[in-house]
């Protein structure tokens, strides 16, 4: 089965190709990345020279590119994203056109071919505030409405509606995942674990945004490979989207003190800077379904 993995220099795609590899050594993956900041082909460097994985630099933005590389592909799984809420208050053009455009450019190549599986990979960004539509403090479900608070956060709920449209209008297969905060190897170090992991090492400040309470879920990358792996072979569930979580919830001060311990630095490195636009005060979702 050949499969397209967009963005797959990234953390999340690497992941999820170094897991299709090695549970599917006969599936022939395609990763195409534009390699953006986020994007570096050291995190594949283990596999680059596999048998059944090519990899293209190229921009999911060119309609072109991507109808001519589509031929005999089964299913896609769209990881690539700009995905900085921080950079989308500075710019927010970039992130209105990969992650809008970009997957109108992947679901029409898909529309015209007869795959399997669209899977794109969404946020619980796209929720705002885990809370009930009358405003209970809860865990963000399926059906929750969309109360994006950033430009990032807007791109990636507009995608999520194009993506449903060409499963209505076009049949187009397509299935929607919305992650928490995912960690784990590979991991960019404008994130916060691994930025205050690397600080704490090199006996840094670790800069946290505010009082430091907001409330993030927190998810392990390789559990979301697993998921994902389900909703790439699971018959029937076009049309659907569903939470990734794991019902761990930390805030920020807990995470950098977590670190602290474990790398045996003081809490004398935390540094707490201005808080940022448009916060959100809790990301949790329910994984129920």
């Amino acid at each position: 089965m050949k499969i397209i993995i967009t963005g797959g220099a990234g953390f999340l795609g690497s992941n999820f190709i170094r897991y299709l590899i090695n549970k599917y050594p006969n599936y022939k993956i395609l990763n195409i990345d534009k390699l953006t900041y986020a994007g570096n082909l050291e995190n594949l460097r283990d596999i680059e020279k596999h048998k059944n994985y090519h990899f293209i630099h190229g921009d999911i933005c060119d309609a072109k590119m991507i109808k001519q590389i589509f031929p005999g592909t089964k299913a896609i799984v769209n990881f690539a994203a700009e995905s900085s809420v921080e950079l989308s208050m500075v710019k927010p053009s970039n992130f209105i056109t990969s992650n809008i455009c970009g997957t109108f450019s992947l679901l029409e190549a898909s529309r015209e071919s007869r795959i399997n599986r669209f899977i794109q990979i969404s946020s619980d960004e796209v929720y705002g505030e885990a809370c009930s539509p009358e405003g209970c403090n809860r865990p963000s479900s399926e059906t929750d409405p969309f109360m994006p608070k950033s430009p990032y956060a807007a791109s990636k709920a507009a995608a999520d509606r194009l993506v449903y449209a060409y499963f209505s209008a076009y049949k187009v297969p397509a299935v929607i995942v919305r992650c928490s905060n995912i960690f784990g190897p590979y991991q960019h170090t404008e994130k916060v674990i691994p930025l205050f992991i690397t600080n704490a090492l090199e006996e840094k400040e670790l800069p946290i945004h505010g009082d430091g309470k907001s409330i993030r879920e927190w998810t392990p990358v390789n559990d979301l490979c697993r998921v994902i792996d389900l909703t790439l072979h699971t018959p029937s569930i076009e049309g659907q989207a569903f939470n990734i979580g794991s019902g761990i919830e930390k805030n920020i001060n807990e995470i950098a003190s977590m670190i602290l311990t474990l790398t045996g630095k003081p809490n004398t490195l935390i540094r707490y800077v201005n808080q940022r636009q448009s916060v959100v005060r809790r990301h949790a979702v329910s994984a129920k379904k």
